[in-house]
């Protein structure tokens, strides 16, 4: 009996390959940037290849979900030139020129390497990172030390106590705003489900859980930024500890 060719199982380049057959059964797809469909494609090969392979630490990730238009948020640019912001505006490729409200400005020297457009509850969000090749990479040659070493735990009563015996409390964002978010999701409750009034409350309801998020994230990195003044190396041991949810 012979055997049966193999099947080719589709990998990242071949699916890039197929972009342009994507292009002439979906119509639609040719309003979108190449290299955007191309990041699209290298999404779904990292997040493969972490189901399959195991990280550092000996973990494996989760089976990945397949998400419907709906559901994906973000899209990036691999690539885009360095004058694509123009004063208040910023210039992406197959959309046009938008409106963007810049935070700060772009230090001298540095290069735009990607553009990644995020939608959240509250508008939509532009990141931009920027490489300098003339800054040197940075090593950490620090020997561990009593002196040097700060031990840290995290609790359920505390958010962390470290071996100085210094604690940090939890904030309890979400418990301090449970009865705003009761208020809301009353009123959204009474609403007719798919009218104007019904998705203008999702949204406020949404908005008001971006805030909680926002404020424990703000709390994560200003307490991540006062540790790191304190110690100069960070080595992590999560090896037998519970992942708990504590804000």
């Amino acid at each position: 009996m012979p055997i049966p060719q193999l099947r080719d199982n589709p990998d990242y380049y071949s699916q890039k390959k197929d972009l342009v057959n994507t292009k002439d059964k979906f119509r639609g797809y040719k309003l979108i940037h190449s290299q955007v469909l191309q990041d699209c494609i290298k999404r779904v090969k990292l997040v493969f290849d972490r189901w399959f392979k195991a990280n550092k630490s000996g973990y494996k990730l989760g089976r990945p979900r397949f998400k419907k238009t709906s559901r994906y948020r973000s899209f990036t640019y691999p690539q885009i030139k360095f004058d694509c912001i123009e004063g208040n505006k910023i210039n992406l490729p197959k959309i046009g020129k938008v409106k963007l409200i810049q935070h700060r400005p772009i230090p001298e020297g540095f290069i735009i390497k990607t553009v990644t457009i995020s939608r959240k509850a509250d508008g939509y969000y532009v990141t931009l990172s920027i490489e300098d090749k003339s800054v040197p990479a940075l090593s950490c040659n620090v020997k561990p030390t009593l002196k040097n070493t700060l031990g840290i735990d995290m609790g359920l009563k505390e958010f962390l106590v470290t071996s100085e015996g210094e604690s940090v409390p939890i904030p309890q964002y979400y418990r301090s705003s449970q009865q705003r978010l009761k208020t809301l999701q009353k009123r959204l409750s009474r609403k007719k489900k798919g009218s104007k009034r019904w998705l203008k409350g999702v949204k406020a309801v949404a908005k008001q859980h971006k805030k909680v998020a926002d404020k424990r994230k703000d709390f994560h990195f200003k307490t991540a930024n006062e540790l790191l003044s304190l110690i100069g190396c960070y080595c992590p041991r999560r090896r037998g500890a519970a992942c708990r949810r504590q804000t």
